[in-house]
């Protein structure tokens, strides 16, 4: 199939003829601070289209791979729910766990997406609204319950079409977020009117994964490439399926203001576990000398500079850099969602912005692309791992982040994408974890330091 047909198709299947359940009357209760409504609307309310019903979820594990399949049949509904929860990377809401923190569940057992699906993670099983969610499996979730509507009869949705022609994500805990926001933008002009008569573009599809929310209140400019000034409207372009039109966002604007004060609110958990403070005050000042000009400095006095690092002097890996070109920055800072060019908007970056690193323990796995598993791997460059794969809950106290088995390849044992998509292999493209080769400067025992106060933040 032509890719311009190809294309054609995805949006119009993308699009759907479904709108949003019960999204316009959807309010949240009296007396709520605009924090609280922030959270209330991405939990409550859905802006699209639902992804499956109830009765999908429920029924999923018929479509497990043995032995899950029959540990499943013999277990209770409740047991199911578990085995169902880990093996797509979801997690209970802290306030209600009888639902999902990554879906809108409305009273007709619709299971809508939100943002926490790919921003609302749990370290050492406890769930963090905010958190990187590192083990959410989109493509095994998409693919598990497409295969039981299709042996149900029942209807398909626009993910169901869509992963069919733009990849969810290779890597669990990683999606293709980028090209979501590609192919939907490229069919809209600036005032988000919809055109299916435009060509489509073309897409360099890659994986990414998500930053930690408690960083958005530090920042300016959002995305790891910095190139556009955050704002409220910012927040909705995941939001442009085609049943939503301009009338809509205007009508949802006022909802993200409050999101936008509920992400602002946000702060990074504590270090659960002892830290040695001697050397951690080594490693401050360790820190101070290789690190902080990137990534600032923290404490009462502390600053953080948002510094853009050019690729070449950076070396991870550019896909992520390249994948957008100027024109499709250039085309989101022109339209509504950035004020009509009233933002500042960088349409050629030309590297990626150092984050700050409060709460960086918990935020595994490193880099843009997730591509490194833990703290003391991202300060020993030489060390990190060709493949690796994580556990479920397990944290790493003595190299700070995700626990790890690593390999020279993948094992021929896992041949089925779903297994696949349990490792992360670095010679993929656009997974590589070179670069960001500064802290070889610090000597072994300057890094252990380092990573003992990294822990502090």
């Amino acid at each position: 199939m032509k890719r311009s047909l190809q294309f054609a198709v995805l949006v119009a299947l993308l699009a759907g003829g479904v709108s949003p359940l019960c999204a316009k009357d959807a309010s949240p209760p009296a007396g709520l601070t605009p924090q609280e409504r922030g959270y209330w609307f991405l939990t409550q309310k859905p802006y699209l289209p639902p992804d499956f019903s109830q009765e999908i979820f429920d029924g999923v594990w018929k479509k497990w791979p043995e032995p899950l399949r029959s540990q499943a049949e013999k277990a209770t509904p409740e047991e199911r729910r578990k085995l169902a929860f880990a093996r797509y990377g979801l997690t209970p809401r802290p306030e209600d766990p009888t639902k999902p923190l990554q879906y809108v569940v409305d009273a007709s057992g619709n299971w809508t997406m939100n943002c926490f699906a790919c921003h609302g993670g749990k370290i050492e099983g406890k769930v963090w609204p905010g958190l990187p969610n590192s083990h959410y499996a989109l493509a095994t979730l998409t693919e598990e319950t497409r295969a039981l509507k299709l042996e149900q009869g029942k209807p398909l949705g626009r993910m169901d079409f869509g992963s069919i022609f733009v990849p969810l994500g290779a890597t669990n805990g990683t999606t293709n977020a980028v090209n979501f926001g590609v192919a939907l933008m490229a069919f809209r002009d600036k005032d988000l009117n919809f055109h299916e008569d435009r060509l489509p573009p073309k897409m360099v599809h890659h994986d990414l994964d998500a930053p930690a929310w408690w960083h958005f209140a530090r920042k300016k400019q959002i995305y790891i490439d910095g190139f556009a000034e955050k704002g409220h409207r910012g927040l909705m372009q995941f939001m442009m399926v085609r049943s939503n039109g301009p009338e809509k966002f205007k009508e949802w604007e006022a909802d993200f203001r409050d999101v936008y004060t509920y992400m602002s609110s946000l702060k990074p958990p504590k270090y659960p576990h002892a830290i040695n403070q001697e050397l951690a005050a080594r490693g401050e000042a360790a820190f101070r000398r290789v690190c902080a000009e990137c990534h600032g400095t923290y404490g009462k006095e502390g600053s953080y500079p948002e510094l853009l690092v050019g690729i070449e002097d950076i070396k991870t890996d550019r896909v992520r850099l390249d994948a957008l070109t100027p024109r499709h920055r250039d085309s989101y800072g022109q339209s509504w969602f950035a004020e009509h060019g009233a933002k500042n908007n960088i349409n050629d970056p030309g590297g990626y912005v150092a984050p700050p690193l409060d709460g960086i323990w918990a935020s595994a796995p490193y880099f843009h692309n997730g591509s490194v598993p833990t703290l003391w791997h991202v300060l020993r460059p030489k060390e990190r791992p060709i493949v690796w794969r994580r556990n479920e809950d397990g944290y790493d106290q003595e190299r700070g982040g995700l626990q790890v088995e690593t390999f020279a390849t993948l094992p021929k044992d896992a041949s089925a994408d779903w297994q696949k998509r349990t490792y992360f292999d670095t010679r993929a493209f656009g997974k590589s974890a070179a670069g960001h080769d500064f802290p070889e400067k610090l000597t072994d025992d300057e890094a252990r330091a380092v990573l003992e106060y990294l822990k502090t933040l």
